[in-house]
């Protein structure tokens, strides 16, 4: 059970006032702030941790900068559960703090930790109007599936290919575990189960460059070696491939092994993210597109590279690089898809002028509010994306998203901004820190059927798979 602080003055302080540093007058003053507890660990709760402005969707994007989050030395226990809280304490600038905080919540008590209120068809529409959701599209929706439509869903998956643009299932990331020998989790089976096509499977290039500092920040911490990403990317392709082997899943080579995929046999396209291990050489490129079979590739992960700037730390080349615009040229003409998830808006924009096919966004989530540094995108970000003809991918971290009919709403809000035909699954399946509304692949039919009830069969068939298809018709080699 919760225990609450006792109430006592203190003004209520505003985030904005820790951007424009009119925070700083209240130094050593009792304030009350609003936000989401966050650590780098997985406990239930904690007496150390940050304060953010908007749910994270995972450790990776607690915010680079001081200035867009507060220390937090609670008296009490702060529970870590994904839902906005409001403490009170002593409000502290720090000056030459030796990690480099620039504002700490002393003597922290809770004043108040509201319920997560599930959404039922009857609060969807009361809220469609205020929260910019299509009235029709919340008058539909279900309490939750049936059987039967559960059923029907499963039925509707079989007969057109479902796709997730952004996977790292099957335990693919353990490429340092056991000398990269580490057991797989299933993922032919729960594909086959749940109705999953195809997974877009991705090694993740700048791991060894990350670390959990002592204040649970995951930040890139010094510069790799000479070869260490390239290296590193190789011994990841390594073991997506002895996965597919192990699972019998096939591989997605081209537009028309895409085309033809289906649940029963279930494929993997081969994805990196981030384009680190290229190290400013396009040679990597085309060899892992013929050796690995690499066919799509985000530019950007969560260390500034040397394509561009991302979203969780300050901009150093004010987006798009040089080099970054050789490689989407490069990509598109060896035929392999252009992720453009975790690089800023300014890049984005940059990215959609170079580029001469559509781009994929691969894992996001809308937001009309946007802090600094977050990973979660404006309708304006949205839109640049969609303009190319695009797809962006919706994710289901539970701390955005606390069940699927959420999730489903988070999908029908970026619809009605770039419409159905620009918006997909992007799961990030093991990738997330935290729970998922979408915890394993056996329930995408539950996710169908509630798809269904939102919209028409055309724009929910695209949803769970057919944009990305379109998409990567355009982009993969034809065979």
């Amino acid at each position: 059970m919760l225990r609450f602080g006792a109430p006592g003055p203190g003004e209520t302080l505003a985030w904005t006032a820790l951007l424009d540093g009119s925070a700083d007058r209240h130094d050593g003053a009792t304030v009350t702030v609003a936000g989401w507890p966050v650590t780098a660990g997985e406990a239930a709760e904690a007496r150390y941790c940050l304060l953010v402005p908007e749910p994270v969707c995972c450790r990776g994007c607690l915010p680079g900068d001081p200035s867009a989050c507060i220390e937090v030395v609670a008296a009490m226990p702060v529970p870590l559960d994904g839902r906005e809280v409001t403490l009170r304490g002593i409000f502290r600038r720090l000056r030459d703090d030796p990690c480099g905080w620039r504002y700490r919540l002393d003597g922290a008590t809770i004043v108040s930790a509201p319920p997560r209120l599930g959404l039922s068809r009857r609060h969807l529409v009361a809220a469609a109007s205020l929260l910019c959701w299509p009235v029709a599209s919340a008058a539909q929706a279900p309490d939750g599936p049936t059987a039967s439509h559960a059923a029907e869903a499963a039925s509707f998956l079989a007969g057109r290919p479902a796709i997730d643009c952004h996977s790292h299932a099957g335990r693919v990331l353990r490429v340092n575990q056991d000398g990269g020998h580490a057991p797989f989790t299933p993922l032919a089976d729960p594909m086959r189960r749940g109705g999953l096509a195809v997974a877009c499977l991705a090694v993740v290039s700048d791991s060894p460059t990350h670390r959990v500092t002592p204040e649970g920040r995951i930040r890139a911490f010094r510069e790799p070696e000479p070869g260490e990403l390239g290296a590193y990317v190789e011994r990841g392709f390594t073991r997506l491939h002895a996965l597919v082997r192990d699972q019998g899943l096939r591989i997605v080579r081209n537009a028309a092994d895409l085309a033809a995929a289906r649940a029963e046999t279930p494929s993997v396209l081969v994805a990196a993210e981030g384009a680190d291990f290229l190290e400013g050489d396009l040679g990597p490129l085309e060899t892992a597109f013929r050796r690995a079979a690499l066919r799509h590739l985000q530019l950007t992960h969560y260390r500034v590279n040397a394509l561009g700037d991302i979203q969780t730390e300050p901009p150093v080349h004010g987006g798009l690089t040089a080099f970054g615009a050789a490689v989407i040229r490069r990509c598109e003409a060896l035929g392999i898809v252009v992720d453009v998830a975790h690089g800023t808006e300014a890049l984005v924009r940059r990215a959609a002028e170079v580029a001469g096919k559509p781009l994929v966004l691969s894992h996001t989530s809308l937001t009309t509010r946007p802090p600094p540094y977050t990973r979660r995108i404006t309708p304006d970000h949205a839109r640049i994306v969609a303009g190319t003809g695009g797809v962006i991918g919706i994710w289901p971290p539970v701390s955005v998203f606390p069940d699927l009919p959420a999730f489903v709403d988070g999908i029908a809000r970026m619809a009605d901004i770039v419409g159905p035909a620009h918006v997909g699954i992007g799961s990030d399946m093991m990738g997330l820190v935290g729970r998922s509304a979408l915890p394993d692949y056996t329930a995408l039919p539950d996710l169908a059927a509630q798809l269904l009830a939102r919209f028409t069969p055309e724009e929910a068939a695209g949803i769970l798979g057919g944009n990305y298809l379109r998409v990567a018709r355009a982009c993969l080699p034809r065979a």
